[in-house]
């Protein structure tokens, strides 16, 4: 197996058709409130920690004030446990009048003008997750309606007490639904979750046609080993998963828990690598307001979040487990670069591994490797060139690979015979393609 044909035969099989909204064409950014906050009501005792108003215009406020909406961090998203306990008279869905008493159109407004976007929350069932009122089938056209009058630009739709011929019915009719609506609504189905994961249980042919993303595992915890579980399951599953993804329509491995209480530093890298690898959504759950510079610098990483954030959407995949508990991930990119990530799963010290690209199948020619983490860059790299990378335990080395092409100083290719001979007179060198977060 070579390098360009597998980054052709996946840009192929990635090439499935979207939800025609035109949204989300690269993974979305933001924040999202349940991993860190869950279903805190209890404003009265802890008023800035509760699910309330204030509590996402702080979140606005540092998306919009401390470079996170520059690097693409746009969304700010309320989970469950938003809502009162009753629709209004009219059957419609409406904020917890304490906790939210200016209203959810409100709140939209404030993001907006922050450049912002706003995510909510519903449930495809009697009740949410939390116990607050779901959205049943006879009001779905009545929630969407709802939610496009409030300014909602985004939808997480859950799957708790529904059954499987509700969410078959569902899910589809609430795509319809916020189409219909005439506002562009960014839709997240957790339907895979609910269904294993897993064909044939889970068509993700129809997924793709309905959703911009999709929920398909389990919920991240603050912890390693949830990272860990998350991990093994996606690229375990690479065979199915991988080409399911693309532009518009995502796998979603959950939250980033950065800056929580559950990773080291060296984790928190790591799960900063493998969701940029995957294409994944990069929507943090944490507190932008007492977050720690080691972990700003990890989430606002320039050129991990450009590998996420690369237009091909080609979704990564795991190429090896070494015996010595290292694991090696590559992700094909545009312009003929590519992402590695060398992973330790090892707990013991840091560990020396030595390879090379051509037993990673890159094909033969010059390269050069950036390095994600530590900014520097391996300059005469050839296929063949043995080199080692040393990894923490539970760490990761994440390089950016771009190969050194020959180009005539009028810009003409020397890719072909003809090309080089005229390039031959002109001086030809050779030059290295510039990483997009070098610009």
């Amino acid at each position: 197996m070579k390098l360009l044909p597998v980054i052709f035969l996946l840009a192929l099989t990635s090439a499935t058709s979207a939800l025609d909204n035109g949204l989300m064409r690269t993974p979305p950014m933001g924040w999202m409130s349940w991993e860190r906050f869950r279903c805190n009501i209890d404003c009265e005792n802890d008023p800035k920690n509760c699910i309330s108003e204030n509590l996402f215009r702080d979140m606005a406020d540092r998306l919009a004030e401390d470079g996170w909406k520059e690097m693409g961090y746009d969304h700010v998203m309320i989970d469950d446990c938003w809502s009162s306990m009753l629709r209004d008279k009219d059957g419609r869905l409406q904020p917890d009048p304490q906790r939210f008493p200016g209203g959810i159109a409100k709140l939209a407004r404030y993001l907006h003008d922050r450049g912002l976007k706003l995510g909510i929350y519903g449930d495809l069932g009697t009740h949410t997750c939390g116990g607050y009122p779901g959205t049943t089938l006879d009001k779905i056209d009545t929630d969407a309606q709802t939610f496009a009058s409030w300014g909602v630009d985004f939808l997480k739709l859950d799957g708790c007490y529904s059954n499987e011929e509700e969410q078959q019915k569902g899910y589809p009719l609430m795509s319809k639904a916020l189409n219909a609506t005439g506002r562009p609504i960014g839709y997240s189905c957790s339907w895979p979750a609910y269904r294993g994961g897993l064909p044939p249980s889970v068509n993700y042919t129809l997924l793709g046609e309905i959703c911009n993303l999709w929920r398909n595992y389990d919920d991240i915890q603050d912890s390693w080993d949830s990272v860990q579980d998350i991990t093994d399951w996606f690229f375990d599953n690479q065979e199915i998963l991988q080409p399911e993804a693309g532009p518009g329509r995502w796998n979603d491995p959950d939250m980033l828990i950065i800056g929580n209480f559950g990773l080291s530093v060296d984790q928190s890298r790591s799960q900063m690598a493998l969701w940029a690898i995957m294409a994944a959504p990069l929507i943090m759950s944490n507190n932008l307001r007492t977050l720690s510079s080691e972990a700003r610098a990890i989430l606002q990483n320039g050129a991990a979040i450009a590998i996420n954030q690369d237009p091909m959407g080609v979704q990564g995949r795991r190429l090896l487990q070494e015996r010595s508990h290292i694991e090696v991930y590559w992700r094909p990119l545009s312009q003929s670069a590519s992402a590695l990530v060398f992973l330790s799963r090892r707990q013991d010290m840091p560990y020396r591994y030595h390879t090379s690209l051509a037993k990673l199948n890159y094909t033969a020619g010059s390269y050069e490797a950036y390095d994600v983490f530590t900014g520097k860059t391996l300059s005469g790299l050839s296929a063949t060139t043995e080199f080692t990378v040393s990894i923490n335990p539970s760490g990761v080395v994440m390089w950016y690979v771009y190969p050194k092409i020959l180009q005539c100083l009028h810009f003409q290719s020397c890719n072909s015979v003809q090309g080089l001979e005229l390039c031959q007179k002109r001086k030809c060198v050779p030059i290295a393609v510039i990483p997009p977060f070098h610009h």
